[in-house]
């Protein structure tokens, strides 16, 4: 069993580097946050035995690193992940010069402050209760249940649960039916933080490709019957990174693979609505089977600091995810879930509004991207970002050198397993078109800092496999 650092690593990239180029790659690990400051890290003789590499060259690459300040030694300790004293995180800076490309998500609808004024009263006809809310309110229940209904699939309020945002929905739901050791089906790419909350909770994961063209069903499907995986985590609509949507007949092949399998879906919506010219609608994945679990989010349509989220699923579970909740939450502020109702009753003005902004940030990047010799941006119909091919393994170099120009944006291996994807880079289109243009002019000066040292530096590209 590999471990962790050369999974991340990926053993086709590290193999064959030497101990400078192995060093930037950790490096360039600890920097995007893909090992932890105080993570232990292999021996010396366990790194040479996995990598099949002289034991000279790994001492080598861990002694360029603890000069950087980037690994620390102590006798008996072991070596462990640490970060430079001098080193200031650009997310921590109190510089606001920088330009951060690894949030995407948009500033708050227009609505939101009447939505606010209007929800008051309601707020203030709860004084006379608890305040505690574990299911949700019933009002937001019943708006929640009608705009699934709206979409496809008949749903009514005592299948839903009002959570704090979508990533505590995923993380109800694992607490609630998760299983230690079994498998776990996982896009690849897909949502990090979703990514990390699985094996958070012991499962080990099963990548199935996923690109702009969509996924490869036939190896889903196969890979649903050979495994049987108990979850399989999945984001249908505007996949978050490559902004793909899966079809209809796709969603029932799948639905209808995984009941066979035994296999629970966990959806997630959060970006279902960001629809831009798409030009049609599928069905909720609710609706081509009960072994679906749906997560769903205001965050993207509304504001990510208005935290809330939700559930669909069958009562049964339902039952058992309110029995589990109040082990680490008693419920949602209700403050939030009255201005929800409000803005939910209010659908296709924000959905106009959020169609309007993605327009406007989608045509800013691709303004950009067209001054950036080799890097190709594919059709983008709505979502988050732009999943960018540039061209050749490179993604965490440019992602090292965007620093250098203060614009923070993670490579494409943070949105996958084992180090791969170095050929992609995903770009928010969701940043106001102002904002974008000085993020792209940013990323076209780290492209030509990347460009540059190709000539001299080629041997040292990283070799990660592509999907």
């Amino acid at each position: 069993m590999t471990s962790r650092l050369v999974d991340q690593l990926g053993a086709r990239s590290a193999a064959g580097a030497t101990a400078a180029a192995l060093a930037g790659q950790i490096r360039a690990l600890i920097l995007d946050g893909r090992l932890t400051v105080g993570e232990r890290l292999p021996s010396e003789r366990s790194l040479a035995l996995e990598l099949r590499r002289s034991r000279s060259t790994m001492t080598r690459a861990y002694d360029l690193l603890e000069v950087d300040g980037y690994v620390s030694r102590r006798q008996g300790g072991g070596t462990r992940v640490a970060l430079p004293h001098d080193h200031v995180s650009p997310q921590m800076d109190e510089d606001d010069s920088a330009i951060d490309l690894s949030i995407a998500s948009m500033d708050s609808t227009p609505g939101l402050y009447d939505a606010t004024v209007r929800a008051l009263p309601r707020l203030a006809a709860l004084r006379g209760t608890s305040g505690y809310s574990l299911r949700g309110l019933p009002e937001l229940r019943d708006a929640v249940a009608r705009r699934f209904t709206e979409r496809g699939v008949a749903t009514d309020a005592e299948e839903i649960i009002i959570t704090s945002g979508a990533l505590s929905a995923l993380n109800l739901v694992l607490a609630t039916i998760g299983r230690r050791g079994e498998r776990a089906v996982v896009e690849q790419p897909t949502f990090p933080h979703a990514l990390e909350a699985i094996r958070r909770y012991g499962y080990r994961t099963l990548p199935t490709p996923v690109d702009v063209q969509g996924w490869d069903t036939a190896h889903l499907t196969e890979l649903l019957l050979q495994s049987r995986p108990h979850i399989a985590y999945l984001i249908p609509d505007f996949h978050n990174p490559t902004g793909a949507t899966l079809t209809n007949s796709e969603r029932s092949l799948i639905a209808a693979t995984a009941q066979n399998t035994g296999t629970y879906l966990i959806v997630d919506e959060t970006t279902a609505e960001l629809d831009i010219d798409r030009g049609w609608s599928p069905r909720p994945m609710a609706a081509f089977g009960p072994h679906v679990v749906t997560i769903g989010s205001m965050s993207k349509i509304a504001w990510g600091g208005m935290r809330i989220g939700w559930i669909r699923a069958e009562r049964p579970l339902i039952a058992r995810l309110l029995a589990v909740r109040p082990s680490f939450e008693l419920g949602t502020a209700l403050l939030e879930q009255c201005i929800a109702v409000e803005l939910l009753t209010e659908m296709p003005a924000l959905a106009a509004h959020v169609r309007a902004r993605l327009d406007a940030g989608r045509a800013a990047v691709a303004e950009g991207l067209a001054r950036i010799e080799g890097v190709r941006m594919p059709q983008t119909h709505g979502g988050l970002s732009a999943w960018v091919d540039l061209g050749a393994p490179v993604s965490t170099r440019l992602s090292l050198a965007a620093r250098e120009h203060r614009l923070i944006l993670p490579p494409g291996p943070r949105f996958a397993t084992g180090g791969v994807l170095e050929r992609r880079l995903r770009i928010p289109i969701t940043l106001p078109p102002d904002r974008t243009k000085a993020a792209m002019e940013r990323l076209r000066l780290a492209w030509s800092d990347v460009r540059d040292g190709e000539i001299t530096d080629r041997e040292e590209l990283p070799r990660a496999a592509v999907i």
